[in-house]
């Protein structure tokens, strides 16, 4: 049975004892004496400045292991999931690369073998990606000098990238990979996979969309005509926002990819979640947008038309951090999907994690925010919602990263929901 922590509220910072309301962007937060914060687990803190958690089944347990890129650490590392019984401990760990500046790791089965690899993204000096080849047998996967690098030549020096994701761009030889960079050279592309995915110098670069910084991206068929498309929120310059690029089909995917603006325009959009919010049977956007708000975007019918956007705020000054990502999931168990929020800049008494519950009656627009993380953590990254220790409820995956003196240097960790165990008490 877990056992619940210390209560804490996050308005009135461990002092209050009932229930208070605030008000910013013309929504109202009504904030509670929730207990908390919630048991927290340490994965890794071996390194320096973990920088976000991609997972998958890397080792064929049927469970999730994850992937972190330690950009001030340099180095990439993998985490072998121990099993429920053991989550709660530090994870079996192998580097796999040195990878100076590392922005995003993500798994990625590139040649069709079966066997995932690890693609990294680089921004810095280094601009380039990575490939790290794994072992040939799975007994072999933490033995670090079994994984090989190998650069990938079209990527070199075209940018500062920060993000990656497989998807299968134009219907041919093996999964493409679509990329982000930011910067002067900053960029949306899809690299093409070759006929033998292993010849790395064959990869083709097709950059479609000109970028300030990327943050997020996600491959997904919006259009409903047969081709991924892909969502994506650009945090700087003119082209700052949320947006999605049509693909023009498996034939002419190298060709223009129409670009289809759906809201946050002009704003510094961070991290976002595609999650169906309002029962509608289509996935909307939620987005953090600094510095202290989310924005919910609907999707309507045809996703070529105007998408109706609405603001949350999450935080003022005092509460918490500044808005760094968003991710939606059924956190209590009562059937309703709720936000969880991550914020960078959270010096104590500030908070860096919440969660938010929708609002309870049909006419209110009272979101209640409840504590996770306490006054620990300054600047926390991406979210992942999985259930680590098989109990029924989804706990909350993340890291810290560095941000200056004030780093508490967490690393890779995850919060362990209360709320089964609340229940069974």
């Amino acid at each position: 049975m877990k056992k619940k922590a210390t209560s804490s509220c996050l308005l009135a910072l461990l002092l209050a004892t009932t229930a208070t309301g605030f008000s910013l962007g013309g929504k109202t937060i009504q904030t509670s004496a929730h207990e908390g914060p919630w048991p927290l687990h340490v994965v890794d803190n071996s390194s320096s400045g973990a920088d976000g958690v991609r997972l998958a089944d890397i080792d064929g347990n049927h469970l999730p292991d994850l992937v972190t890129g330690w950009e001030e650490g340099g180095i990439t590392r993998v985490y072998l999931n121990p099993g429920r019984d053991r989550v709660h401990s530090a994870w079996p760990s192998v580097t796999v690369g040195v990878t100076p500046s590392v922005e995003d790791a993500v798994f990625f089965d590139l040649d069709g073998d079966g066997s995932l690899e690890v693609i990294t993204s680089c921004e810095g000096t280094v601009r380039t990606m990575f490939v790290h080849w794994p072992p040939s047998g799975r007994n072999s996967l933490l033995v670090g000098e079994e994984w090989k690098t190998e650069a990938i030549p079209a990527t070199r020096d075209r940018g500062q990238w920060m993000f990656a994701v497989p998807a299968q761009i134009d219907g041919r030889n093996g999964v493409d990979l679509v990329v982000g960079s930011k910067g002067e050279d900053g960029m949306i592309g899809w690299l093409e996979a070759p006929s033998n995915p292993r010849r790395l110098e064959e990869w083709t670069l097709h950059p479609i969309y000109a970028a300030g910084w990327i943050m997020s991206l996600i491959s997904t068929d919006l259009d409903q005509d047969g081709d991924p498309d892909i969502l994506a929120s650009d945090r700087k310059g003119s082209n700052a926002g949320v947006l999605w690029l049509e693909n023009p089909g498996f034939e002419t995917a190298d060709s223009e990819w129409k670009e289809h603006r759906i809201g946050a325009d002009g704003r510094e959009v961070m991290f976002l979640d595609f999650s169906d919010t309002n029962d509608d049977g289509r996935e909307d956007v939620v987005v953090a947008v600094k510095p202290f708000t989310i924005a919910r975007i609907l999707q309507p019918e045809d996703p070529s038309q105007a998408w109706e956007s609405e603001e949350i705020a999450v935080a003022f000054p005092q509460g918490t951090g500044r808005a760094k990502a968003v991710s939606v999931g059924d956190l209590d168990l009562d059937g309703r999907l709720d936000l969880v929020f991550s914020c960078e800049g959270a010096v104590p008494p500030k908070h860096g994690l919440i969660w938010l519950a929708p609002p309870s009656l049909p006419d209110s627009s009272e979101w209640v925010a409840h504590d996770i993380s306490g006054e620990l953590g300054i600047k926390y990254g991406r979210i992942e919602l999985v259930d680590l220790d098989g109990d029924g409820d989804l706990d909350i995956l993340t890291c810290e990263e560095n941000e200056g003196e004030q780093s508490q240097g967490l690393g890779v960790i995850w919060y362990e929901n209360p709320h089964v165990s609340a229940a069974t008490e």
